[in-house]
């Protein structure tokens, strides 16, 4: 039935801090911007006259993303996702050196909930960080 995996959708509140952290600071190219509205659109997303931006974009090695700013339906964070909550809670990020990357964002003033770990079984290190929006980003380091 699934042929492949094509992309996870990420709302955020401000596209403009999104795009630093994704694109600049992470690393993800851009592929297609586009704002989106109409009839169709409406009845995909089960919504009123919607008005969107949305944003696809690819990681290095493989994988995409898409950003959707909702100009027609904006929603606040009220809470911080856990890992523990129920449905999507995180993406997850390889990266080549976990301790540049770490110390880059850092310095860059993202949040991380610790510094990172070297797993159980001494294969990976990883650590979560959160986007300008508080969504959970996995990074990970095979070693």
């Amino acid at each position: 039935m699934i042929t492949q995996f094509r992309h996870a959708g990420i709302c955020v509140t401000d596209l403009k801090a999104s795009l630093a952290f994704y694109r600049d600071l992470l690393g993800f190219e851009i592929q297609k911007q586009m704002e989106e509205s109409g009839i169709t659109l409406d009845r995909i997303l089960d919504l009123k006259d919607v008005r969107v931006t949305t944003v696809k974009m690819t990681a290095p090695g493989g994988g995409m993303i898409e950003l959707l700013q909702f100009h027609s339906h904006p929603e606040k964070v009220t809470t911080l996702s856990r890992p523990s909550n129920i449905g999507t809670t995180h993406i997850a990020l390889t990266v080549k050196d976990m301790d540049e990357t770490y110390k880059k964002l850092i310095e860059n003033g993202i949040r991380f909930n610790s510094p990172p770990q070297l797993s159980a079984d001494g294969r990976v290190k990883v650590t979560f960080c959160r986007d300008p929006d508080g969504t959970l980003i996995e990074l990970v380091e095979v070693l």
